[in-house]
């Protein structure tokens, strides 16, 4: 069992910067894919970005490429999502997930572990 934690939501204005967090128990952190994923009321969870176990692949949504950066530190068990060039649209509940590493590394269902979110809001 993975337990995850996110930290680093908040109020921030469009243009502004956020870094995001996501500390995991796991003492074998490093042998998981890992993934952002954001969600607004009424709407999928839709993928933001992942990264391989070692770091040296990143994949990203369209919506996010070139603004969003996902990073992890295998040391420290925790994933990060530096967010710039914040956008109203943005504003969702952002969540972390662990998973195997099965393709495609978007669907939600190749995650087996979840933390349970920190809101961001981006005002205009």
């Amino acid at each position: 069992q993975v337990h995850l934690v996110e930290s680093g939501g908040g109020l921030v204005q469009a243009g502004g910067s956020l870094r995001l967090s996501c500390a995991a128990s796991e003492r074998t952190f490093s042998s998981y894919v890992m993934g952002w994923f954001r969600q607004v009321p009424g709407k999928e969870r839709e993928f933001v970005a992942a990264i391989s176990r070692g770091g040296g692949s990143t994949y990203y949504a369209d919506s996010v490429k070139g603004r969003f950066t996902i990073s992890r530190d295998n040391a420290k068990n925790t994933v990060y999502l530096q967010m710039n060039s914040l956008k109203p649209e943005d504003t969702a509940v952002y969540c972390c997930a662990a998973g195997a590493g099965l393709y495609p590394l978007s669907n939600t269902q190749r995650y087996n572990y979840w933390g349970q979110g920190t809101q961001v809001t981006v005002s205009a």
